[in-house]
């Protein structure tokens, strides 16, 4: 499994590639997507990563959409299932449309393991991008998913939280073992 890279690495400050016409549909790009997926399966806090976040320089995230609905209070938790993994999967995705207003959110990052801090994020953002097979598609979302749109583009802008985040904490977390 690939190992999710940490600040420091140089291809997390290098802005991401884009994915070429002939990789569309073929079986490396689904390794890619396969690899991306398997990294952050794991990552129980993590809802997005980005190619660059395990050392592949393209321009392609990965949103885990189960890990953003906010889950039933907890009487009604114990009787429900969770949900299944779904992931959505954006190629080449850019920015199209973006609200005025902006909310101050927190924010942390699986390749700044341990830091937090407060960002500026637009509420509202659309999102244009490829699919495996290349066809195009928009996604708007706000909230969370508008968060992860511009914190995951970010990452294929070289771009970090930590660089223009405020009231950056550190939290260790604790170990099992």
């Amino acid at each position: 499994m690939k190992e999710i890279v940490q600040d420091g690495a140089p291809v997390l400050r290098e802005v991401a590639k884009p994915v070429p016409e002939e990789l569309f549909g073929t079986a490396e790009l689904v390794r890619i997507i396969t690899d991306m997926e398997r990294a952050l399966d794991p990552e129980l806090e993590g809802v997005a990563l980005a190619a660059p976040q395990i050392g592949i320089p393209y321009r392609i995230f990965v949103v885990r959409k189960d890990r953003t609905i906010v889950p039933p209070p907890m009487d009604e938790a114990k009787t429900t299932t969770p949900l299944p993994p779904e992931n959505q999967v954006f190629i080449n995705p850019e920015i199209v449309k973006t609200s005025r207003r902006r909310a101050k959110v927190d924010e942390g990052c699986l390749s700044v393991r341990g830091i937090y801090g407060t960002t500026s994020r637009h509420e509202r953002v659309t999102v244009r991008a490829r699919n495996l097979d290349g066809s195009r598609f928009e996604r708007g979302g706000g909230g969370l998913m508008a968060q992860i749109f511009e914190h995951e583009i970010d990452h294929l802008n070289g771009i970090l939280f930590i660089d223009h985040a405020e009231h950056l904490v550190e939290i260790n977390h604790a170990t099992v073992g």
